[in-house]
């Protein structure tokens, strides 16, 4: 086995099972490490007992870059695919159709990768685009993003496309919904992004009338595709209870309006619950099923999203990433 494959390998099952960024992280530095070597130099250093003389690679890293150039799996990464197993139980068939992913993060805001890591571990998984929604700037410990950085992004991200073809990065953000409704960014900058996320991340447990108030004006806003997260809800590690608001308000408000609510696949959020995704769907929502990734291995938890769906009674044809970037992005265009 390729050990540069074999280190990027345990870092992205290492990120769908949720460990610590740095760990992941030493992986990759020593995937980055090896892949740079002179033809010829790592079978020397593994022969000379010289591997852990490299900057970024340790004892656990030297074992499995060893194990790797000597032809079998690792142990290590051997150990990780079984633990992970399948994810769920369900879902298979609309994770199948799914073409792409409208929420995703990068190292230009909260990720841990940069945006070409993000692309190629999408294609790696089928997708054929995916939307790059990094968080708007008064998300400060998010590093949201100003308006001159988004900018930036956006040149970034047209390179990227060139060299990615046929993959393709759509330009997006993740925009903060601020107290009164608005969006945390300049409506030019919006109006030139293909997809946008809207999403509450500050004062969750605002009375119920104020923040139904809130959510109607932001899903009222023409720029906002999808409304992220909706219930704002935590399940596993520090439980977090869900918002309140007027759920048959803001749902047919997101159906009125062609908003996609978002069905984030997130473990610790698999946000929003079952009753409120079958309240969406007997209003005529469309769904948009998201990793909410902030890192290349995460891109893979859509099964999660996908399986509550189908409880649902959620099909293709009413999940919007279904589609193919012409045709998102032509649904988009129509609606507003």
């Amino acid at each position: 086995m390729d050990p540069v494959a074999a280190l990027k390998q345990i870092a992205l099952f290492l990120e769908r099972a949720g460990e610590h960024t740095q760990k992941v992280r030493a992986f990759r530095r020593a995937a980055a490490t090896v892949a740079a070597l002179p033809g010829g130099e790592l079978d020397l250093r593994i022969d000379t007992g010289t591997l852990r003389n490299l900057p970024g690679i340790g004892d656990t890293t030297a074992t499995v870059i060893t194990e790797a150039a000597a032809g079998g799996e690792p142990a290590y990464l051997t150990r990780l695919v079984e633990a992970a197993g399948k994810p769920v139980a369900g879902g298979a068939d609309l994770r199948a159709a799914l073409r792409g992913d409208c929420h995703t993060h990068s190292d230009w805001s909260d990720g841990g990768s940069p945006i070409r890591e993000m692309a190629e571990a999408a294609a790696a998984l089928g997708h054929e685009w995916i939307a790059l929604t990094d968080h708007s700037p008064r998300l400060r410990i998010a590093n949201g993003l100003s308006a001159d950085r988004l900018e930036r992004q956006l040149e970034e991200v047209a390179e990227l496309n060139v060299e990615l073809a046929p993959f393709l990065v759509l330009t997006g953000i993740e925009v903060d919904i601020l107290l009164d409704g608005a969006l945390d960014q300049t409506d030019d900058l919006l109006s030139r992004l293909d997809v946008v996320v809207a999403s509450v991340h500050s004062k969750l447990r605002m009375p119920e009338p104020e923040m139904t108030e809130r959510l109607l004006t932001a899903v009222a806003n023409p720029h906002v595709d999808v409304l992220g997260h909706c219930t704002g809800r935590l399940v596993t590690k520090k439980p977090r209870p869900e918002s309140e608001f007027d759920a048959h308000a803001v749902f047919s408000a997101c159906a009125e309006h062609g908003v996609a609510v978002e069905i984030n696949a997130r473990p610790e959020r698999l946000d929003p619950p079952r009753r409120l995704l079958t309240l969406a769907r007997d209003l005529g929502c469309t769904f948009a099923i998201d990793s909410d990734a902030h890192a290349p291995g995460q891109l893979d938890w859509q099964p999660y999203g996908c399986e509550r769906a189908e409880e649902c009674g959620i099909g293709p044809d009413q999940v919007i990433n279904t589609r193919t970037a012409d045709a998102l992005l032509a649904g988009i265009a129509a609606r507003t």
